[in-house]
């Protein structure tokens, strides 16, 4: 289906995808930081629908096709030292981007999965809107409890580096945040990594946005209390080679929120590999079926 608009409310139109079947139970795809909906690959998605899921994938503001606010990006130094006084939203913002988006396609309540800042916007949309959320499924993201979301001296140098000028060097600069942020265990597709990051430059580029979504997550700090009232079946899916949110991240996450099932994968980094497509495909669906099983009839 081609990309179509939403206007969610607030001046915000928000970029989306609807690759399922319309009858099928609806799975909102959240993307991570700086990451357009091309994060959540048409290879996963097939996967997702091939096990009846309705996978509905979109840009967040300030990413991609979505809306890109106006203004100077925030100075991210001032930002990481605790002000954030000149951050424009909040992750709470990004999470009612999430439920207009569902208010304009007309549904009452969807399973939610999350990836990195996406999980973050997921988990605040399930506390803050729990009637709208069937289930919930938190992918190497975190509660933003500090001692469990620090990232790694490299990972962290990886996720500042300065723009780029052109595709060519965004396509350069992705392989080469990916063999420091990624899958040890399971090595991409160079040729595949340069394509996508490619094609997400020429789509929209917009650093500064970058910045104002960092800004978003600082402004918002840790949600661990707000995410331990959520009563919502959860999956949580990390990594235990992530170097850019550990997996204490996960941890922290699954341990806030009662009876959540925890997923480590052996190998898997900060990316959504291949070669785990299948599998991840099987924990979601498999999540999804369980939590409509548990609703009241």
């Amino acid at each position: 289906m081609a990309v179509q608009h939403a206007d969610v409310g607030r001046g915000i139109q928000i970029a989306y995808e609807d690759l399922g079947a319309a009858g099928d139970p609806a799975l909102l795809l959240v993307m991570g930081l700086g990451t357009q909906m091309l994060g959540w690959r048409d290879g996963l998605c097939a996967e997702l629908a091939e096990r009846g899921l309705r996978p509905i994938r979109f840009d967040n503001r300030d990413a991609g096709l979505s809306t890109h606010l106006d203004g100077r990006a925030p100075h991210l130094s001032a930002v990481m030292a605790g002000d954030t006084s000149r951050a424009p939203y909040a992750l709470e913002d990004m999470a009612e981007d999430t439920t207009g988006l569902l208010d304009r396609l007309g549904i009452e309540r969807a399973h939610v999965a999350g990836a990195s800042m996406g999980g973050m916007v997921a988990q605040v949309m399930a506390y803050e809107h729990p009637e709208r959320v069937l289930s919930l499924t938190s992918i190497m993201s975190t509660t933003g409890e500090p001692a469990a979301s620090r990232p790694t001296e490299a990972a962290m140098e990886a996720l500042l580096m300065p723009p780029v000028a052109s595709a060519d060097e965004a396509a350069e600069r992705a392989v080469a945040v990916r063999a420091i942020v990624g899958s040890p265990a399971y090595p991409p597709d160079e040729d595949d990594v340069r394509a996508v990051a490619r094609t997400a430059y020429e789509r929209a580029y917009d650093p500064p946005g970058f910045a104002r979504q960092l800004a978003a997550i600082y402004r918002s700090g840790d949600r661990t209390e707000r995410v331990r009232t959520l009563r919502v079946p959860a999956l949580v899916i990390h990594g235990l080679a992530d170097q850019l949110i550990p997996p204490a991240g996960g941890r922290a996450t699954a341990a806030a929120i009662d009876g959540a099932e925890l997923v480590e994968i052996d190998g898997m980094g900060h990316d959504l590999p291949r070669q785990l497509w299948p599998r991840l495909a099987d924990a979601i669906a498999g999540h999804v079926e369980r939590a409509a099983a548990a609703q009241p009839a």
